[in-house]
């Protein structure tokens, strides 16, 4: 994987307009074996007196006396910001902060062991501001008190502008810690040259018709989050024998030979040539990557959504900076050239509004690829696609390791 576009590991494809680059959720990112140990060595570290919830009291005692600095130092993924930093400098315009942005996270697991010492010996990490995903690594910074508990009364833009379905996410009720940046959707891909039919069900991957022609993914708690799904249960409320009952279900589809294969991240080129008919699948590949002949469902069973969240260091040397950029971005109009870059679902619905008046000022290629955006459902769900989607269970240490006892055997043929 060493000559992989360090991207590509992060996990979220990256499409962007006029550009085609390739990219996928780090695999490793919650139950890999070497993103879960390196996520999970840091509960043997004690926090910083955080903990879990707060109180108005909590948020009170650590943002008196906090003060704007006129700078702010800001942790991301590669391929998340336009490449001439249009979006920062619009910001630094604004405002008057600078914003050093620097592209050091290409996996939750390293850049959790990274951090984790410093923020358990209340030092600082370097940044104010750093884009985690929703997983292990981002529950540990919680419960481990290394975040710093956002003062809601600073984001009244994302009080306005944020989507009702990215307040109060279950993996951080009332958004103490975090607001998302932005989210795809796990999905099911299918070839239309093979498959006559509409996909809508998830079902449908198990289907002894298809035999030997559907991609299931590899990463164990995308593929438990389907297999409970098709038992019509919620992943977030999931227990320990509903994940049994799911992983019957799923070694039964494997044994009767309806899995041709257990994807990571190649399964793009093998939906698009047509090696694999219907595919678990990410909406930002197929929106950007697939051939034309491919479609993208949210299965009526349900769906996951997952949210690469804006989170403040509670060492951070400049949060009143950090949470003011936060807020920021939730202005329709500011986000707007964000999102016609990276070409994510925006946790800001109005945005759509503000690209399709851009698409109709623009000309040639551009106009065509704006108005694409502006009316795609993989971009701009629709409501009644959001209520179907759900996110990752929640897990402890202990869970953690019953779940990848459970689910990780399927892909690996056991």
């Amino acid at each position: 994987m060493t000559n992989l576009d360090p991207a590509f590991l992060r996990g979220l494809t990256r499409p962007r307009l006029a550009r085609s680059t390739a990219s996928r959720r780090d695999v490793l990112r919650l139950m890999g074996a070497a993103g879960a140990g390196l996520a999970l060595s840091a509960c043997g570290v004690k926090g910083q007196g955080g903990k879990e919830k707060v109180t108005q009291t909590d948020v009170e005692k650590y943002w008196a006396g906090k003060a704007k600095t006129g700078k702010l130092a800001w942790a991301n993924w590669p391929g998340y910001m336009e490449d001439d930093h249009s979006t920062i400098k619009a910001f630094e315009k604004a405002t008057g902060i600078k914003v050093d942005y620097k592209e050091v996270i290409q996996e939750m697991g390293p850049w959790f062991g990274k951090i984790q010492a410093p923020l358990a010996a209340g030092q600082s990490i370097g940044f104010d501001l750093m884009v985690m995903t929703n997983g292990i690594q981002l529950e540990q910074a919680r419960q481990l008190g290394y975040l710093a508990p956002l003062d809601q009364s600073r984001l009244k833009n994302f009080q306005a502008n944020a989507g009702a379905s990215f307040k109060n996410p279950s993996y951080d009720p009332g958004n103490a810690f975090t607001i998302p940046y932005e989210s795809g959707i796990t999905g099911i891909a299918y070839n239309t040259k093979y498959v006559k039919e509409e996909i809508t069900s998830i079902a449908q991957l198990f289907d002894p018709k298809y035999k030997g022609r559907v991609g299931m993914m590899g990463d164990s708690q995308e593929l438990g989050n389907f297999g409970l799904f098709l038992l019509g249960i919620d992943p977030e409320k999931s227990t320990q024998a509903d994940w049994e009952k799911a992983a019957a279900k799923l070694r039964e589809q494997r044994d009767k030979g309806i899995v041709r294969k257990y994807y990571n991240q190649d399964y793009v080129d093998a939906v698009s040539k047509g090696d694999v008919w219907m595919t678990m699948a990410w909406s930002g590949d197929v929106y950007s990557m697939t051939s034309p002949d491919v479609r993208f469902a949210i299965p009526k069973e349900g769906g996951t959504i997952w949210t690469d969240n804006m989170c403040i260091p509670k060492t951070a040397g400049a949060p009143v900076d950090a949470i003011t950029l936060m807020d920021w971005l939730y202005v329709p109009e500011n986000n707007a050239p964000l999102t016609e870059f990276v070409n994510y679902i925006t946790p800001v619905p109005g945005v759509k509004q503000v690209v399709a008046a851009d698409a109709a000022k623009a000309t040639g290629q551009e106009k065509k690829d704006l108005t694409r955006l502006s009316t795609s459902p993989l971009v701009f769900p629709s409501d009644a696609d959001m209520q179907r989607l759900r996110h990752y269970r929640r897990l402890t240490q202990a869970e953690e390791t019953q779940y990848q006892k459970i689910f990780e055997p399927i892909a690996k043929g056991s």
